[in-house]
């Protein structure tokens, strides 16, 4: 197993896409579905362009689905942060859909550790504009 983050489309009309997130961290992997307004992932696009050149401290948040037995499927979160030019840290948060567990409405969740490297996000900004624009159905992010 290598660790990666991997966002494939599943699904999409006009208003939404159903995104699969995989998060895996070379030990252990949590997939998880989310529901994203279609503009979501052009939004990110454009943070992280920006985002890549804040090497010195930089630090973003990026989000897909809401966290919440409120809202359909799941949710996902991410924080990137470069304590030092060469090395980018990533926490994320996973929420799968709540279901009924024990009388009650629950949901797997999972948080994972990962680094990569600056010219990785850059390879994963390319893959993220060609998964908005349809080029391809899957997007990932290699880690180290």
């Amino acid at each position: 197993m290598n660790p990666e983050i991997t966002i494939k489309k599943i699904w999409n009309d006009d208003d939404v896409v159903e995104y699969e997130i995989i998060v895996c961290n070379g030990h252990s992997t949590f997939s998880n579905r989310v529901y994203s307004a279609v503009s979501d992932l052009a939004e990110i696009v454009k943070s992280l362009d920006i985002f890549r050149g804040h090497l010195y401290g930089g630090l973003k948040d990026l989000n897909l689905g809401s966290f919440g037995q409120e809202y359909a499927n799941g949710a996902f979160s991410a924080r990137l942060h470069f304590p030092k030019p060469s090395t980018l840290h990533i926490s994320t948060f996973q929420q799968s859909e709540f279901f009924e567990f024990k009388g009650r409405l629950e949901a797997s969740e999972c948080k994972m550790y990962l680094t990569t490297e600056p010219v990785l996000l850059d390879n994963f900004i390319q893959e993220l504009k060609c998964l908005d624009s349809g080029v391809n159905e899957i997007a990932k992010l290699v880690c180290t």
